[in-house]
C-alpha cells in the first residue's frame, strides 16, 4: 500500500520578501548607472576621423614593404567643436621591416579623454620578377633542340631567387615560375617558334674599296659567310661581276649568300681599275706620327673606308701603330727621328744618321727595308739654311743614288699650323683637289682636327669620283723647287 507525501511549501515572512524586493531593485539601478555611464561616455567623449588621399580610412590600413607611409589627415570633435588641435600623435611606422604597427591618436576635453589606435600593417604585396634572356617570342631552327638561353629572378625582400624558379615545357611553349617567401607568384613564358625568317651573315674579306694597276692580276679576296641554321658547307654563294684589268675602270663584285630555307644576304665591293699616277688620284699622306688616340683612329676610319694611305713616321709614338700601318695595308715611309731641324740640318752626315735612325726602327718592327722618305719640312724647305748652306740641293740628289725615293706635296691640308678646326680642314682640302692631277695630301696624324676631318673628306672623293691609292716604289715622285 503506497503512501502519499505532501510537501507544504514555505511562505517566506513579509519582512523578508521586501528585502529580497530591495536588493533586487539597487540591482537594476546599478546596471542601469552602469550602461547609462557607457552610452553618456560613448556619447560625450571626442570623435576622430582619419582620412588619407581624401577618402576616409579605418582602423586598419597595409602598406607594401618599402611603400612609403603617408600619415593620414585628422580631425576630432567634441560636442560639434573642433579640438583637432588637441590631438597628440604618437608611434612610428617602418616600411623597410615587415610587421604591425600601432598610432596613437590621443584627446581629452574636460572630464573625457579618448584614445584612437590605427593599426599600420607592413607586408611583401609585390610578386616577383622573371627576367629572360633572349626574346619572349624566340625562333629556334627547324629540327633543332631549343637550348636554354638564360633567365633569373629577383625580388625586393628576397632579393636573387633564381634558383627558386621552376621550369615547365608545355609544347611549344616554356612556362617559368617563381614563389617569394611571403607567397607571391610570379609567372612567364616564352613561345618557340620553329622557323628560319633570318638571313646568313656576310662580311668582306679585305677592303669595300680595292685598287689595281692596269695590267696587274686581279686576287678577290672573297667573303665570310655564317648563318645561324645552315651548315657552312650548305650554304650557297653566288659571285656576280668581273674584273678586266686590261681596261681602267670602275667595276663592282655582288656576293649573295643563300641558306637552306632561302633567306639571301648580298655585299658589295668596288674595284678601281687604274694607271700609275692616274689623274684623279688622291694620296693620303700623313707626317710626324704615330700618336696614340689620333694615329689609331685614322686607321680604323681607313679600314672601314676601305682606303689605302701612306705614313711616314717618326721614333714618337708606340711600335704598335707602325706595326698596324703595315700590316693593314698601308705604306710606312721614313720621315725623321727627332724632327729637330737643328740635328737633321747640321751636315749631311747629321741627317743620315737621324733618317738610318728611323729607318731601323721599321725594319725592326715591320722586316721592311723601307725606301720612301719625307724630307722634314719638304724639300723646298728653307729653315735648314740657318744650319747648313746649301744642304737641301745635296741631299735631294744624294738619297736618290742611296736608293730613296722622297716625295713632297701638291696639297697642303694647313693642319700644320694656319688650320685648327676639322671643318676648316675639310674645306681646304676638298676646295683644292683636282681631276686633272695626282693630288699628294699633306696631313698630319697626330691633330686631332685633322682625324675629325677625315672621314668627310673621304666621302667627298668617293662621291666625286675620286680614288685612293698609296704612295709606292711605282709612283712618281711629287717634288718641290729646292730653295737652299
Amino acid at each position: 500500500m503506497s503512501r502519499k507525501i505532501k510537501i507544504k511549501k514555505r511562505i517566506r515572512p513579509k519582512k523578508e520578501q521586501e528585502q529580497i524586493k530591495k536588493v533586487a531593485i539597487l540591482i537594476s539601478c546599478f546596471l542601469i548607472l552602469i550602461i547609462l555611464a557607457i552610452t553618456s561616455t560613448s556619447i560625450l567623449s571626442p570623435k576622430i576621423t582619419l582620412t588619407l588621399n581624401n577618402k576616409k580610412i579605418g582602423k586598419t590600413i597595409t602598406l607594401n614593404y618599402k611603400e612609403k607611409y603617408i600619415e593620414p589627415d585628422y580631425k576630432a570633435i567634441y560636442q560639434n567643436k573642433d579640438i583637432t588641435d588637441k590631438v597628440v600623435v604618437t608611434g612610428t611606422v617602418n616600411t623597410k621591416k615587415m610587421g604591425e604597427y600601432k598610432i596613437y591618436y590621443k584627446m581629452k576635453e574636460g572630464l573625457f579623454a579618448h584614445t584612437y589606435i590605427l593599426k599600420v600593417i607592413v607586408k611583401d604585396k609585390s610578386s616577383p620578377a622573371i627576367k629572360l634572356r633572349g626574346n619572349s617570342i624566340t625562333d629556334v631552327c627547324p629540327n633543332t633542340e631549343y637550348k636554354e638561353e638564360g633567365f633569373s629572378a629577383y625580388d625586393n625582400v628576397d632579393k636573387d631567387i633564381t634558383k627558386k624558379v621552376k621550369v615547365k615545357r608545355v609544347k611549344n611553349k616554356i612556362i617559368y615560375s617563381v614563389r617569394d617567401s611571403s607567397g607571391n607568384y610570379k609567372e612567364v613564358i616564352r613561345t618557340l617558334v620553329y622557323q628560319d625568317k633570318k638571313s646568313p651573315t656576310i662580311s668582306l674579306k679585305g677592303s669595300e674599296y680595292e685598287t689595281v694597276y692596269l695590267d696587274d692580276t686581279y686576287h678577290d679576296s672573297g667573303v665570310d659567310i655564317n648563318d645561324n641554321c645552315t651548315k657552312k658547307d650548305k650554304l650557297v654563294i653566288k659571285t656576280i661581276g668581273e674584273v678586266d684589268t686590261k681596261r681602267a675602270g670602275r667595276y663592282e663584285m655582288c656576293y649573295i649568300a643563300e641558306d637552306e630555307a632561302g633567306n639571301k644576304e648580298e655585299i658589295k665591293r668596288v674595284i678601281n681599275v687604274v694607271e700609275h699616277g692616274q689623274n684623279g688620284t688622291i694620296y693620303l699622306t700623313f707626317d710626324d706620327g704615330p700618336k696614340n688616340g689620333t694615329t689609331n683612329v685614322i686607321l680604323d676610319i681607313l679600314k672601314e673606308e676601305g682606303v689605302k694611305a701612306t705614313f711616314f713616321i717618326t721614333n714618337n709614338g708606340p711600335d704598335e701603330l707602325v706595326k698596324r700601318e703595315y700590316e693593314e695595308g698601308h705604306t710606312v715611309g721614313l720621315h725623321t727621328a727627332s724632327h729637330d731641324y737643328a740635328t737633321v740640318y747640321s751636315s749631311k752626315e747629321s741627317y743620315y744618321n737621324d733618317l738610318y735612325s728611323v729607318r731601323d726602327r721599321v725594319k725592326r718592327i715591320t722586316g721592311q727595308d723601307a725606301k720612301i722618305i719625307r724630307f722634314p719640312g719638304g724639300s723646298s724647305n728653307t729653315i735648314s739654311r740657318r744650319y747648313s748652306e746649301g744642304i737641301m740641293s745635296l741631299l735631294t740628289k744624294d738619297v736618290i743614288t742611296k736608293g730613296f725615293f722622297y716625295y713632297d706635296w701638291n696639297l697642303a691640308s694647313g693642319d700644320a699650323g694656319e688650320l685648327h678646326t676639322s671643318d676648316a680642314i675639310y674645306e681646304n682640302v676638298t676646295r683644292n683637289l683636282s681631276k686633272d692631277r695626282v693630288n699628294i695630301v699633306l696631313m698630319h696624324d697626330i691633330k686631332p682636327y685633322t682625324r675629325d676631318a677625315l672621314k668627310n673628306i673621304i666621302h667627298y672623293g668617293k662621291e666625286n669620283g675620286y680614288i685612293f691609292d698609296k704612295i709606292t716604289e711605282k709612283t712618281e715622285m711629287m717634288t718641290q723647287r729646292v730653295n737652299n
